[in-house]
């Protein structure tokens, strides 16, 4: 429901917050008292399409379903590109059987809502594909960079960074868009030991090279993309001295 018609008839002209006041206050001591009552409580905050994720409601649950506009895989990455600053954990799915699609619907609670009466789909695909998911998901707990601006164009790459400090790992996820004219980009890692030297490794390709943190963060990790739409997961190891 929306309930914002509702408050506001119920209120005097001078009067006007108040019962949105009463319910918010008695929404949120509701969710405390049950963490309360049993602590290590899991809540999703899945309500309204998306639009009930406020920071207060993301002090008590997680977003497993994070918007009812999904699918789309520009307005997806834009959604994680965002949510990402503000929200360590959060959820969508992907129903779509190809490589691009899933990667652009690759967040820390990914769901896989694929029809499995379709009996010629790609399965092998998507079995590779989970695969790659539960290689890189630890990253997701870690910390998060933007690699390029924000853009809804069809003609941009957008990329992001997930870096491990804990650990000395991370990964990248990368996309060029539909009508990108490019095949090729730079992308300058954050957050890595510049004297360290760091395994790379493409999971499409296998792979490997390796290469310092200063050069990954001033020059770049060099990232191909032959198809369009495409994207590529690129992971990253620290190696001892």
């Amino acid at each position: 429901m929306d309930p914002l018609d509702f408050w506001r008839r119920n209120d005097a002209p001078d009067r006007q917050g108040i019962t949105e006041n009463h319910h918010l206050t008695g929404y949120l001591a509701y969710w405390d008292e049950l963490r309360r009552r049993h602590p290590g409580l899991l809540i999703d905050s899945c309500a309204s399409g998306g639009r009930r994720n406020d920071l207060e409601t993301m002090r008590r649950s997680v977003p497993l379903w994070r918007t009812d506009f999904r699918l789309d895989p520009v307005g997806t990455q834009c959604h994680s590109y965002g949510i990402s600053f503000w929200l360590p954990l959060s959820g969508t799915g992907t129903g779509i059987y190809a490589d691009y699609d899933f990667r652009c619907n690759m967040v820390p609670l990914l769901n896989c809502i694929w029809d499995v009466r379709i009996k010629d789909a790609d399965y092998d695909l998507m079995r590779r594909l989970c695969e790659q998911f539960r290689q890189v998901a630890d990253c997701y707990l870690g910390d998060f960079y933007p690699l390029t601006p924000y853009s809804l164009e069809p003609t941009s790459w957008m990329g992001w960074q997930f870096d491990r400090p804990d650990l000395g790992t991370g990964m990248v996820q990368v996309f060029r868009r539909s009508e990108s004219i490019f095949k090729a980009a730079d992308l300058c890692l954050r957050g890595l030991e510049p004297t360290a030297r760091y395994r790379v490794k493409d999971l499409d390709s296998r792979k490997t090279e390796i290469i310092t943190g200063q050069r990954l963060m001033d020059i770049g990790l060099p990232v191909t993309l032959s198809n369009r739409p495409g994207a590529a997961i690129i992971t990253y190891e620290k190696l001892a001295d």
